[in-house]
């Protein structure tokens, strides 16, 4: 007999540990590019998935052997609808720690928003008082946040009340100043996609996966099933035991949740912004959608989650080394019908 081979190649990426459940659908935005914009502006956006096609473009990436030629891109679309900013959130930068809230100032927002579903004990009161007081303690401020709210109704495919929040830093400009005074101007006002995104730009897509519940080594990890030549007298779809004793190494590929996980994919390419959902809408609408009724973004490539999953977007925070040299140009977009037949 042969020498057992007590060897074999890694299954599944240490990069993405610990595989469990995302401990929320709208995925928290943990860290923020430093950006040198001349001025003020959000630096995120929140969107939901519509769903795929595909599309013919002229190819603008230089040094492609493609470069100048039509090609056929997969794209994914997404329905964004105006966003509101409902709160000012603020932080002062503790050495040795990091940083923390400084404040917070609510706003009141219109009844059609129905916010109070999201937060049902806000109570807004006295705003312009503690603006004034937030004015007060600029020396103190390290950094501006706001805190947007998402209006469900107007987007096509969903059919919930309850808007979702996400909490999104402001950038650029010259001073704290400049970026306190434009978080106190957009304060309640619905705030377009357009004022933060530009056709042709890179961003950073955070969303949650599918979720897929719990599974076995085999589709989790792709570990070889034990030959069906040999008898099995617990199956094949299994891993055996290990050395007694040490336990069980935590590399080792077990059962457990797959999907549902917190993930990002950096730099995807915006190729249009449009108010014309109808425009890219197939026949018979999108698969689980329906129909684009508001402004949508066309991302170049494929976005995680299944239709309807709130998406963010962010400015990217490692951009490649080549800068877009504009919008692209887009010849054909695929309007046949995607429901399987």
């Amino acid at each position: 007999m042969g020498r057992r081979r007590q060897s074999a190649p890694r299954r599944g990426s240490l990069a993405f540990r610990p595989r469990k459940r995302a401990e929320r659908l709208v995925p928290r935005v943990r860290s923020w590019p430093i950006v040198n914009f001349p001025q003020p502006k959000l630096l995120g956006f929140l969107a939901y998935k519509v769903g795929m096609t595909h599309v013919l473009m002229i190819d603008d990436r230089p040094n492609r052997p493609t470069s100048g030629k039509e090609i056929a891109v997969p794209v994914t679309i997404l329905e964004a609808a105006p966003i509101i900013p409902v709160a000012i959130r603020t932080y002062k930068l503790v050495p040795g720690y990091g940083y923390l809230t400084l404040t917070e100032v609510w706003t009141n927002t219109p009844e059609e928003l129905e916010i109070w579903r999201k937060v049902k004990t806000l109570k807004v009161e006295n705003t312009e008082t503690k603006l004034k007081q937030l004015l007060n303690h600029i020396d103190e401020i390290a950094r501006v946040s706001v805190i947007i709210a998402t209006q469900p109704k107007l987007i096509g495919g969903l059919s919930k009340k309850k808007p979702d929040l996400l909490e999104i830093a402001i950038g650029g400009g010259n001073s704290i100043q400049e970026q306190l005074d434009y978080a106190i101007k957009i304060l309640g006002k619905p705030l377009h996609v357009r004022e933060v995104f530009e056709e042709g730009q890179f961003v950073d897509v955070i969303g949650v996966t599918k979720g897929k519940g719990f599974q076995g080594v085999i589709k989790r990890f792709g570990v070889k099933e034990l030959p069906r030549w040999h008898k099995h007298r617990k199956g094949s779809r299994r891993i055996g035991a290990r050395s007694p004793g040490i336990g069980t190494l935590s590399e080792v590929p077990q059962a457990g949740q797959m999907g549902f996980h917190r993930r990002t994919e950096y730099n995807k390419r915006i190729l249009r912004i449009s108010d014309n959902g109808l425009e890219i809408t197939p026949a018979g609408g999108f698969p689980h959608y329906g129909i684009v009724r508001s402004t949508y973004i066309m991302l170049h490539g494929s976005v995680q989650g299944p239709p309807k999953r709130p998406i963010v977007l962010r400015h990217p925070i490692r951009p490649p080394t080549w800068t877009p040299p504009g919008s692209p140009t887009i010849t054909y977009i695929s309007l046949e019908s995607k429901i399987a037949r």
